[in-house]
């Protein structure tokens, strides 16, 4: 995100880019990929200035494949009329996929507004469907904050999780 009283979103962008370029040959050294996750752009003020999984690829793509990769979470692209393209144009370079649900109405933290898959408005067997297609072979990441789930008994969670597995993603 910006830090406090900061406005400029593109030279914020650029010194993430920069941090990269710095960090990504010591990642290489210990083996490490870095993974670029874009976030909603609701999110851009206080937690990531990266918006869309473009905008990650298009830092990515600056360094190896092995070195640098992106994330692809639900929650945060599926609302992205470029998604599919991106997700096409990423390959191997998807490090990550993340599932869970874009529910309505938002919380006060809209960052506690995932639902579980099958809750909500993402499209999230077309997103699967696309990252399976070139080639994702990686896990897939229930990632859910939601004070509801969070509170509701871990053994329920876990079975509606594997239902919806079943049911969404396989």
């Amino acid at each position: 995100g910006l830090p406090e009283g900061d406005r400029d979103l593109v030279g914020a962008r650029e010194r993430m880019a920069e941090a990269i370029a710095e960090l990504a040959p010591y990642a290489a050294e210990r083996g490490v990929c870095l993974a670029l996750e874009a976030l909603h752009p609701m999110f851009c003020a206080d937690r990531a200035v990266l918006s869309t999984l473009g905008q990650a690829l298009d830092i990515a793509e600056c360094f190896p494949a092995d070195q640098v990769g992106v994330v692809v979470d639900s929650y945060h692209v599926w609302w992205d009329p470029r998604v599919y393209r991106e997700i096409a144009r990423a390959g191997e370079r998807i490090a990550g996929f993340q599932v869970c649900d874009w529910v309505l109405p938002l919380p006060a933290d809209p960052l506690l507004g995932r639902g579980m898959v099958g809750d909500g408005h993402a499209d999230i067997p077309a997103l699967h469907r696309a990252v399976d297609a070139v080639g994702y072979t990686g896990d897939i990441e229930v990632e859910i904050f939601n004070a509801d789930v969070w509170a509701a008994d871990p053994d329920a969670v876990l079975a509606t999780a594997a239902r919806r597995h079943v049911r969404y993603l396989a």
